[in-house]
């Protein structure tokens, strides 16, 4: 995993004592559809070690990554920063193809 110039400053703004999390949640709406979202945050008292898996940044900084993504996820793949003003958050940096494989296979 790499992070881009501003996911790096957004990390070193915003340090936690708790590990980052790549988390993976599925949903299922009404009409019986699968509804599933990716997030990068800290790490919650409900989220189990067993259930994660470790990748690392080129500085040395450990993120946590559900085992559900981390199947789906590329070998490589990036951080950046999205949003604007107090909504910026880190995000994955990924093309559609690999979005699609993450989210709907």
């Amino acid at each position: 995993m790499e992070a881009d110039a501003h996911a790096e400053e957004w990390i070193r703004t915003h340090a936690t004592e708790q590990p980052r999390v790549i988390a993976y949640d599925v949903h299922r709406c009404c009409g019986g559809g699968k509804l599933c979202s990716v997030t990068v945050r800290t790490q919650s008292r409900n989220d189990h070690r067993r259930d994660f898996v470790t990748a690392v940044l080129s500085d040395g900084t450990s993120l946590l990554v559900d085992r559900r993504a981390a199947r789906r996820l590329p070998s490589r793949f990036g951080l950046t920063v999205r949003g604007l003003g107090p909504f910026k958050r880190l995000d994955l940096e990924l093309s559609g193809e690999q979005w699609g494989t993450l989210l709907y296979d």
